[in-house]
């Protein structure tokens, strides 16, 4: 129905002189808010600063020739102002969409939005903690994207950069060493890390030479000493060990891994190019700089006077590296927005070193994640632990089935997992992904209202009455719905491919979110309004059923989550 209504804009404009490519005509076509409004909008004001007359006299003349033009799909046009507003014929939406829908099956929610092989860097974690509340969000926001970007036809490489040294590092390798006598891992393996890191904040507090002792241990970590490289090994170990058991519980697996301690020393070669050419300048000092003042930054030093480089450095090195490897058409970093100020710096010398790549960069700059208490501090192990949430989310919705329904151990344990899965992520990616928010993991379990498993009840809802249909569909049949909630339904499905194609555009899956929980309150609307077994209009109804969780499926794909049949 767009698609005619484009067409229909773009012959008429011909006729004003106005000569808009159907993209631009897309991009204005807009949903109204309500149904009085019409299906399709098309304001005229971007028509007025063309032609330089009133917006609504405009709207007025595209109407009065559009009558003369009318189609059978057009069921009339009204004009309200400036605004050009679409009445669509309901019988042929539902009809047209439902067929779509039946015929194209997932292809139907294919998006358009095409940039070729992406790399999707995430969560990027440092090794000497497990993961936390933050890195959950990280993954949410990583993993989704990466699946609305395949959705759209892309090929995605799901990356990883693990922060393995560093100062950092050193801590909880001190701590080990000073009191950890030798013991194992006796809980989960980060986890244990984690607890020498959180130990050595605490005791340096009581005494400060621990400072001086754990710059020692990174020194000789960097000189090659045996005995501090084996402890690395050991506990870096721990620590990966115990991330890729938290990956495979949420459902991320990366293609490729990529290691600071490989790439820390690398970018010298890339910076005494950008010497030679006179893109970067030596100090008096000795450090080597750039002057980014033009570009409204300062000045950034690139080596340090002693010659070692800094994070930036191997970040550059890193940026050329993936795009040697890959030669990707896309690359994006999903790292926090605390880091906005390093990445417009990174970017920003990518291009001025001459790198065609970097026109194609970008920082999905995602937005902190608060508890109700406030703000998350990991050395005072104030951090809310990614395992430790997730078994919160479990218990609680565990209790939930327990007390709905009697389900033995393995199906509970099933359900359970895809409704905690579906309360974490629903409720990390449904708001904008680049503002902050604050996480409520007993609001996120709740079973109504803007939340995971209200979705899931809507999914295993339409699923139970599409199992209680005994009859065999008739697909060849016509598609009969005229009444309101039926036609709601439709539209919603209908708007699919369309927010798919626009999450992709504006790398935020809430949009992806905001829909999956419209379209299931709609589906609800019409459950209460329309009975489908048994009713007059029964064998159009399940399709529409059917048509129903086929999107509601795919959508809850792209946001990690796993539909259940049964709740």
């Amino acid at each position: 129905m767009k698609e005619i209504i484009i067409e229909l804009l773009e012959e008429q404009l011909k006729n004003l002189k106005v000569y808009l490519t159907s993209k631009e005509i897309k991009d204005v076509l807009v949903v109204p808010p309500s149904d009085e409004m019409g299906d399709y909008t098309f304001p005229c004001f971007i028509l007025s600063k063309l032609l330089k007359q009133n917006p609504a006299h405009l709207a007025g003349l595209l109407a009065e020739q559009m009558e003369i033009k009318k189609v059978e799909e057009i069921e009339k046009i009204e004009v309200k102002g400036p605004y050009l507003n679409f009445f669509v014929n309901k019988g042929i939406l539902a009809q047209n969409v439902i067929h779509d829908v039946e015929q194209k099956k997932e292809n139907f929610c294919k998006g358009n939005k095409k940039i070729g092989k992406i790399m999707v860097e995430f969560p990027s974690p440092n090794t000497n903690k497990p993961l936390h509340l933050g890195h959950l969000r990280n993954m949410a926001v990583g993993e989704s994207m990466s699946r609305i970007l395949e959705f759209n036809n892309n090929r995605v490489i799901r990356a990883n950069l693990n922060n393995d040294r560093g100062i950092h590092i050193c801590k909880s390798m001190l701590a080990y060493q000073k009191f950890g006598n030798n013991k194992e891992p006796d809980r989960k393996s980060d986890h244990f890390v984690g607890d020498f890191y959180v130990l050595y904040n605490q005791k340096v507090r009581e005494d400060d030479s621990l400072e001086n002792e754990v710059e020692e241990m990174l020194r000789k970590w960097e000189a090659g000493d045996k005995e501090v490289i084996g402890l690395w090994k050991k506990m870096n170990k721990w620590a990966l060990d115990g991330f890729e058991k938290t990956y495979k519980t949420v459902g991320i697996k990366h293609d490729k891994n990529y290691y600071e301690h490989k790439i820390y020393t690398k970018g010298k070669e890339i910076v005494a190019e950008g010497l030679k050419k006179g893109i970067f300048k030596k100090r008096d000092d000795g450090a080597i700089t750039i002057n980014l003042e033009k570009e409204g930054f300062d000045e950034k030093v690139l080596m340090r006077v002693d010659g070692t480089s800094i994070y930036i450095t191997q970040d550059l090195y890193l940026a050329k590296l993936k795009d040697d490897e890959y030669h990707l058409d896309g690359s994006i970093y999903v790292v926090g927005n605390e880091q906005e100020y390093h990445f417009k710096i990174l970017f920003l010398i990518l291009k001025k070193l001459g790198c065609k790549f970097a026109e194609n960069l970008i920082h999905l700059s995602y937005g902190m994640v608060i508890l109700p208490e406030g703000k998350m501090k990991s050395r005072e192990g104030t951090v809310v632990d990614a395992d430790d949430l997730l078994d919160e989310i479990n218990s609680l919705a565990r209790k939930e089935l327990e007390s709905r329904y009697k389900l033995p151990e393995k199906e509970l344990k099933r359900r359970s997992h895809r409704i905690t899965m579906a309360a974490l992520n629903y409720n990390l990616l449904k708001v904008d992904v680049f503002k902050n928010m604050i996480f409520n993991p007993k609001e996120s379990i709740n079973f109504e209202g803007n939340t995971g498993p209200y979705i899931l009840y809507a999914y295993a809802r339409a699923s139970s009455i599409v199992r209680k249909y005994k009859k065999t569909i008739s697909y060849d049949s016509p598609v009969k719905l005229v009444e309101e909630a039926e036609i709601r339904l439709v539209k919603k499905i209908n708007e699919f491919p369309g927010v798919v194609e626009q999450a992709a555009e504006k790398y935020n899956p809430s949009l992806i979110a905001h829909y999956s929980y419209d379209l299931a309150r709609t589906f609800n609307e019409f459950y209460h309004t329309c009975p489908v077994l048994n009713s007059d209009n029964e064998a159009a109804r399940i399709r529409l059923i059917e048509a129903f969780r086929l999107i509601l499926k795919n959508s809850l794909y792209l946001l990690v989550i796993e539909p259940i049949e049964e709740m």
